[in-house]
């Protein structure tokens, strides 16, 4: 499985970007996610989504603010990103688990895209 995000850049804090992650090779029944890597620090867990679509899971820093999505039919994954805050910056990378329950093991990740968030 390849992964490429896109779709990140320079916003203000309060803004709204979308992220896409196209996937190619076999995709199917793969749990989708995202994380993030801040200057610094380590990759942290964002979101998911279950192969199914009907599970959805969210760090707590951006619950009611971040919503996944997922295209099979495109093999696209989404990042809704809302309000933004300036804590938000980093780079974003999707991954992919064959996991079966969660928490997924994560077993492939794509090249990141770069969030900024301006104050």
């Amino acid at each position: 499985v390849q992964l490429q995000a896109s779709g990140g850049g320079l916003v203000q804090a309060g803004g709204s970007l979308r992220l896409s992650c196209v996937a190619s090779g076999r995709t199917i029944r793969y749990n989708m996610g995202w994380f993030r890597q801040a200057p610094g620090q380590g990759r942290v867990f964002v979101a998911a989504i279950a192969w199914t679509g009907d599970s959805t899971y969210y760090a707590d820093s951006v619950k009611g603010r971040f919503t996944i999505s997922r295209d099979d039919a495109k093999k696209m994954v989404y990042l809704q990103m809302n309000s933004l805050k300036p804590e938000d910056t980093a780079v974003y990378f999707c991954a992919a688990s064959g996991s079966h329950y969660y928490p997924y093991e994560w077993h492939y990740y794509g090249q990141g895209t770069q969030v900024t968030v301006s104050s």
